[in-house]
C-alpha cells in the first residue's frame, strides 16, 4: 500500500502553480523546484548568483525538514541554471550545505526560469 502526502511549510516559497512544495510517497521525498524566492515576500532575493543559491538550498532545506528530513537526505539533486559559467558558484555554495557523500547531482543549462531566476533546484530525498 502506497503512503503519500503532500509536504508544505510556511519557511519556503508558496507554491505560485498548481503543484505542491513536495509529495512523500513512503519513505521518499520528491521536491519540487526552487527558485531563489523569499518566502516572506515571495519575491527573488537580491545578490550575486551565490546569494541566490544559498536561498535555493535555504528553501530545499525548509521543506526537507517539513517532510522530516534534511538536505543529508538527498540522494539526487537536479541543478537548472541560465547561465553555465556559474557552476562553479554552485559547487562553492554546495559544499557549505553538504558533506560526502554527496548527492548524485545533474547540472542543466535552460534558457529561462520562473519569474526571471537564474537558478533552480529540484531533488529526491529518502528518509
Amino acid at each position: 500500500m502506497t503512503n503519500k502526502a503532500v509536504i508544505h511549510t510556511d519557511s519556503a516559497p508558496a507554491a505560485i502553480g498548481t503543484y505542491s512544495q513536495a509529495v512523500k510517497v513512503n519513505n521518499t521525498v520528491y521536491l519540487s523546484g526552487q527558485i531563489p524566492l523569499d518566502p516572506q515576500t515571495m519575491t527573488l532575493v537580491e545578490g550575486d548568483i551565490s546569494v541566490h543559491i544559498r536561498q535555493v538550498f535555504e528553501n530545499l532545506k525548509a521543506v526537507c525538514g517539513a517532510s522530516g528530513g534534511d538536505l543529508s537526505n538527498i540522494v539526487k539533486l537536479n541543478i537548472f541554471l541560465t547561465d553555465l559559467g556559474n557552476f562553479s558558484q554552485v559547487n562553492e555554495v554546495m559544499a557549505e550545505y553538504f558533506d560526502q557523500p554527496f548527492p548524485a547531482r545533474a547540472a542543466i543549462g535552460v534558457n529561462e526560469l520562473p519569474k526571471g531566476a537564474q537558478v533552480e533546484m529540484d531533488g529526491i530525498v529518502v528518509i
